[in-house]
């Protein structure tokens, strides 16, 4: 199902071209997202409109652990390459890692603050939490990453969009809340935030806060023109954590964190020169263990250095602790529950909002 939001005409040599058609999903957050290059493309004298297209992610109340790997992208591909759309426009960590032939992300525009956020009660910060707290996310990597951390949280399923997930803080039905930073400031509620969880507490997912922007293969003026909205380090920084998700053999859903940055660094005569810094765990699912790795490089190697972290953490043991994720939970109070940090089922979690 498709619907034309807005459409945007530009006169260029006494004649009027058909927009560019932007598809994208219907929730707040992705039309804000795909109205931010509508608007860029706009700016450059290309017409743009944006086609809604409904996803089986928001059609289907089910998680996405159980819907599968590109949920919210399928519908969106399937009208690129029908024709109906010209470009789609994605959270990149909702595609699949495999790459499709048939498409191209001509453009990653300069990536939001990719740290994950909490929304407490009461403006707490995650450290003055009491034990027992609830704690809400969709995410099994923060899940995680939350348990490992110590403090007796209750780590409950998180269900429904945005403000919907806002409004269990408010209501008092969760202690907090903790949802990734970008998809706040997207849609300007960053006033919600009580604390931005830094890198050291929690490793965002891979990519997250990154949009793709995609079109046909072989449509070279399209990708020509939407390279001009590509930011060389974000690429960078994306195409590292994408390639250690890859080799890891993991999904969105996975507990694997991973952050990269493009810094200036100085060599020994005094140059400034760039590096790519990458920093990555893998977490059991019950926060009884976390492995964490580091590499750093040239931007340029971006991929090689993905694969290459992906490898140590393989040797640290990283696929045994993502063996047990892919494994059902266990039950409250067996063995391998951890004690003061339980381990919810989180199928039951809804995928409603891109704000994993």
């Amino acid at each position: 199902m498709t619907t034309t939001v807005q459409e945007e005409d530009t006169v260029t040599a006494g004649s009027i071209r058909a927009p560019w058609r932007i598809g994208t999903r219907g929730s707040l957050l992705a039309l804000t997202q795909a109205g931010t290059i509508r608007d860029a493309l706009i700016a450059a004298g290309q017409p743009a409109e944006l086609i809604v297209i409904k996803t089986p992610g928001d059609l289907s109340s089910d998680p996405v652990q159980k819907i599968g790997v590109g949920v919210f992208t399928s519908a969106l591909r399937d009208e690129l390459a029908a024709g109906g759309i010209d470009i789609a426009v994605h959270s990149y960590k909702d595609l699949p890692t495999a790459q499709d032939p048939r498409f191209t992300i001509a453009a990653i525009p300069p990536r939001e603050d990719p740290r994950d956020a909490l929304v407490a009660r009461d403006g707490l910060v995650l450290g003055e939490l009491p034990a027992g707290a609830k704690v809400g996310t969709s995410a099994p990597r923060r899940a995680a990453q939350l348990r490992a951390l110590g403090l007796g949280l209750d780590i409950v399923p998180l269900r429904g969009n945005i403000d919907s997930r806002l409004r269990k803080v408010s209501e008092g039905e969760l202690d907090a809340i903790v949802i990734a930073r970008a998809g706040l400031s997207r849609i300007e509620r960053t006033d919600a935030i009580t604390e931005s969880l830094e890198p050291v507490q929690m490793l965002p997912a891979p990519s997250q806060g990154a949009l793709a922007v995609e079109c046909r293969s072989d449509d070279p003026e399209l990708i020509e023109i939407l390279s001009d909205l590509d930011d060389a380090s974000t690429r960078a920084a994306v195409v590292a954590e994408r390639a250690l998700l890859g080799e890891l053999e993991a999904g969105c859903t996975a507990p694997i964190g991973a952050i990269a940055e493009v810094v200036e660094s100085i060599d020994e005569d005094g140059r400034i020169f760039e590096e790519l810094s990458l920093r990555a765990c893998a977490a059991a699912i019950d926060g009884s263990d976390v492995l964490r790795a580091s590499i750093v490089g040239a931007p340029a190697d971006a991929a090689e250095l993905g694969r290459t972290l992906a490898r140590e953490l393989l040797d640290l043991g990283a696929r045994a602790l993502l063996s047990v994720a892919d494994e059902p939970e266990p039950e409250v109070g067996s063995p391998t529950q951890a004690v003061n940090t339980p381990a919810p089922d989180f199928t039951n979690s809804s995928p409603m909002e891109n704000n994993r």
